[in-house]
């Protein structure tokens, strides 16, 4: 127990400090192939490129413990590119959604006719189209766009941000908010169990206090001793907590593990699972709206290719084949221990567009939640930490375990030895009876044999 603490002095806190595991996260975008037919209200055909994989680095700076049996950490990631791990380079051109024109359009739709007629005049200006063609590299870490400053201008503070637009720009290199969690000194089956995030005890992006509770660990490891039923963590870049439920036991390198999948309610809408009420507003089960924390923009996630979702997603869309083994998301825990084995968590994210009268940029399309790209952040224990883990927390356990049974086997040898011993100790001396006949003697039966023959011959 006391190795699995948050401690300087146990043996996981380095791995908990600078996780040792490799992390890797693949990237596969969806490109339109027919972005022309679906101004014209036609059904997008997606084509799945990549994956485009970077090596994820994690570590944890900034820790702090509390005199609460609590310690704060900043955790931080570093992404590289892997070129001979991927299919593709990151100078590879790809036709998407011009989310930010696109973005800002749905976000306007309620405005009054003439600021949208304002903001379209503004994206001819600027020669902004529905669908772009922009590099990997850009779309993943960021390109220059006069947009940006164009929409502030004409609705100040719609886009709180200025520079480079990419999805993924504030993921390298940046920390995930200031976790404060249990250390396990004096419970243990608190340790790893959020105290905080960014010093709040729950979020405000959702409409119920259940949604924004932050329930479980930082997704990094969990209490000892664990039941086969769930585990919770909160993600902050789904924003909310997520459970995820046991499937089946295994073991992974010859190590026993609990394997944890995602439910099917996971991103249900309020209808078919009344507790994701607060999530909504929502559309069809199989996606979750996390426009609330994304600067209001229509965003959506859900696993890869709608897994799991409402078939009219799928519908709407061609391209897309979803399929447990490729798409579902896992976590492969040692029970024992709380320690992931191996894991692949998968999320998609996705962008709601459609028509908007006024602009003019979005012709007929019609309304389509559309997959721009998704990601699998994948890493397993392995090397001299995978051979470290397994002696000392299979092979010497189960040595032991086979020398109790040993020990008790001689034990239970050597009881039947001395109760044979003692019951022979105590058991009384053979002695001759003075009534028995004595045996008889190898002369009798000649000495009976003459007798008989010397009565005969009187007799003669």
């Amino acid at each position: 127990l006391q190795n699995v603490r948050i401690d300087p002095g146990s043996i996981s806190f380095k791995m908990w400090k600078d996780i040792p595991v490799p992390f890797y996260m693949s990237v596969y975008f969806f490109e339109v192939l027919n972005p022309n037919q679906v101004l014209q209200g036609e059904k997008p055909v997606l084509y799945q490129r990549g994956p485009y994989v970077y090596r994820e680095f994690r570590y944890k700076t900034n820790i702090t413990f509390h005199d609460n049996d609590t310690v704060s950490f900043l955790e931080y990631r570093t992404l590289f590119f892997q070129p001979e791990l991927s299919n593709g380079r990151e100078d590879d051109y790809i036709v998407v959604p011009n989310v930010l024109m696109m973005g800002a359009a749905v976000m306007m739709e309620n405005l009054p006719t003439f600021v949208k007629i304002l903001l379209s005049g503004a994206l001819a200006g600027l020669k902004q189209e529905a669908f772009i063609n922009r590099t990997v590299g850009e779309i993943m870490w960021g390109y220059e766009d006069p947009l940006i400053d164009a929409i502030n201008a004409i609705v100040p503070g719609m886009i709180p941000f200025k520079g480079k637009f990419g999805l993924f720009v504030e993921f390298n290199n940046s920390n995930s908010g200031l976790f404060t969690v249990n250390t396990g000194m004096k419970n243990i089956s608190e340790v790893h169990m959020v105290d905080s995030w960014n010093g709040l005890k729950e979020v405000n992006y959702w409409r119920s206090h259940g949604c924004n509770m932050i329930n479980g660990t930082a997704g990094e490891m969990w209490p000892p001793f664990m039941s086969p039923t769930s585990l919770d963590f909160y993600s902050p870049d789904a924003c909310r907590s997520m459970r995820l439920v046991y499937e089946q036991s295994g073991n992974f390198q010859g190590v026993p593990t609990y394997r944890f999948v995602a439910p099917k309610t996971l991103f249900a809408n309020g209808t078919d699972y009344p507790p994701n009420e607060g999530f909504c507003p929502c559309m069809q089960s199989g996606i979750q709206n996390v426009s609330s924390c994304r600067l209001n923009a229509p965003m959506f996630i859900s696993h890869p290719h709608f897994y799991n979702a409402d078939p009219a997603l799928l519908d709407a869309v061609e391209g897309l084949h979803p399929n447990k083994d490729q798409h579902a998301l896992f976590l492969d825990v040692h029970p024992l221990t709380g320690i992931p084995m191996n894991c692949s968590i998968k999320l998609q994210l996705n962008l709601y567009i459609k028509q908007v009268s006024g602009i003019i940029q979005t012709g007929r399309i019609k309304p389509v939640v559309l997959p721009l790209l998704w990601f699998a952040e994948s890493g397993s224990i392995e090397g001299s930490v995978l051979k470290q883990f397994y002696t000392n927390l299979v092979l010497i356990p189960s040595l032991l375990d086979y020398l109790q049974y040993i020990c008790l086997g001689l034990s239970i040898l050597l009881i039947i030895s001395a109760v044979v011993l003692m019951a022979m100790s105590q058991r009384p001396p053979h002695r001759p009876s003075t009534h028995s006949k004595p045996p008889p003697s190898e002369t009798t039966p000649l000495l009976h044999d003459s007798a008989a023959l010397s009565q005969d011959d009187a007799e003669a």
